[in-house]
């Protein structure tokens, strides 16, 4: 049993209220007690009978700390890189262009095949670290870039096996062999709908929590991907969707019909769309980085203004994104999307939480998970200046991991 006091934390931004001059309590990995400091008790019963006796004490030297940030959108388990495509992108080619030449996300599948497990566990441990080194303490981490049974349930494991490992974030792994169909199904994509609709049993025993499906132009259309995320449903797996990143195709009216935990990416989008999402409570997953790379952004103020709940995330894959900092995610919502700096916090804190279908962390309270940062900074408005505000130490379940 460990108990651990942190104490003269200048600027605490708990996520339901911000505390001047506050301590955080933590007893094993949950927090026990926050508050202001001059109303630190005296004891806690079942953690500590005197304060005097907790077995850790640190002076966070009056810094700003925040529940640890959660990254709701990523696809970490990949090989190689895509770094030529994305000059050739900037020049003006078409995803479809590229797609065509051989490039895209089959490019990215022919690789990671062809990597030693390895190589390709070496490259994502190295990912994760950068997340929770930067202040993220959960990942969602999406597979899809094996598109091969045994591939696919590869990936869920293997994600599962690094969270186990110290220097890792929390991991949400989320089961995506419905991403595009790969080059040996051409010609038989119903038939490859089918194959990954029986392929849930069997991520959701290897650990999977959710499943999702890119139901756009060039991918799965809404009755293909009602079936993969059916299929999913029913053998326990949280229904998510990435929706209109390139079109509008129904997508959010089935996020609403299934009860999707999430609807991702959200670029196109139309009021009947927001009030789509308002009325059945869908969540919305948004990404800056890639809303500014396709040049079209979600109406975040407008999803806001009609009580949906945005989560953060930062796309991170080989094709557009090689973003790890939910911190700079942050500063980009703000300036792209018109985010308040506290509801951009929040979407990467709370939001997330609730997107993963996560109560136990996200906000610094009693009984929470003790995932907690501390920043190089003393008010949270840092996040708007610094593109990438660094934090000084993190906690993982109440434990320094750097």
């Amino acid at each position: 049993m460990t108990v651990r006091l942190l104490t003269n934390i200048g600027r605490l931004w708990t996520g339901n209220e911000v505390l001047s001059n506050a301590a955080i309590l933590v007893h094993n990995d949950r927090i026990a007690w926050v508050g202001r400091a001059p109303d630190l008790p005296q004891s806690v019963p079942g953690v500590v009978d005197d304060i005097v006796d907790v077995d850790h004490v640190e002076n966070l030297g009056g810094a700003l700390v925040t529940p640890g940030l959660i990254d709701a959108h990523t696809h970490p388990v990949y090989a190689g890189n895509r770094w030529a495509e994305l000059a050739i992108r900037t020049g003006g080619s078409t995803s479809a262009s590229i797609a065509a030449a051989g490039g895209g996300v089959n490019s990215t599948v022919t690789v990671t095949r062809g990597t030693d497990p390895w190589t390709l566990c070496n490259g994502v441990r190295e990912r994760l670290r950068g997340w929770l080194l930067s202040g993220t303490t959960t990942v969602e981490a999406k597979t899809g870039y094996h598109l091969t049974r045994d591939g696919e349930l590869a990936d869920v494991r293997l994600l599962r096996e690094l969270e186990k490992e110290p220097m890792m974030p929390r991991v949400h792994v989320t089961f995506l062999a419905a991403h595009v169909v790969p080059p040996e199904y051409f010609g038989r994509q119903r038939e490859y709908v089918e194959t990954v609709g029986s392929w849930c049993a069997d991520a959701a025993a290897a650990g999977a929590d959710s499943v999702d499906v890119y139901c756009d132009d060039g991918h799965f259309t809404t009755e293909e991907s009602r079936w993969v995320l059916a299929s999913g449903r029913n053998v326990g797996l949280l229904p998510r969707i990435h929706a209109g990143q390139y079109s509008r195709r129904g997508a959010i009216q089935l996020a609403a019909e299934l009860g999707c935990a999430s609807a991702d990416g959200l670029h196109h989008m139309s009021d009947e769309d927001i009030a789509i999402m308002s009325r059945y409570g869908v969540p919305a997953v948004v990404c800056p980085a890639t809303a500014l790379q396709r040049g079209h952004l979600p109406p975040v103020r407008q999803m806001i203004k009609h009580g949906v709940q945005i989560a953060l995330g930062s796309d991170h894959n080989p094709g557009f994104c090689g973003i790890t900092s939910m911190s700079l995610v942050i500063a980009m919502a703000v300036s792209a999307f018109g985010m308040s700096v506290n509801d951009a916090l929040r979407a990467a804190t709370l939001g997330g939480a609730t997107v993963l279908g996560a109560p136990d962390r996200g906000v610094l309270t009693p009984g929470r998970l003790a995932d907690i940062v501390q920043w190089d900074a003393d008010h949270e408005g840092a996040f708007a200046w610094s593109f990438g505000l660094k934090p000084r130490r993190v906690w993982r379940g109440g434990t320094p991991v750097q």
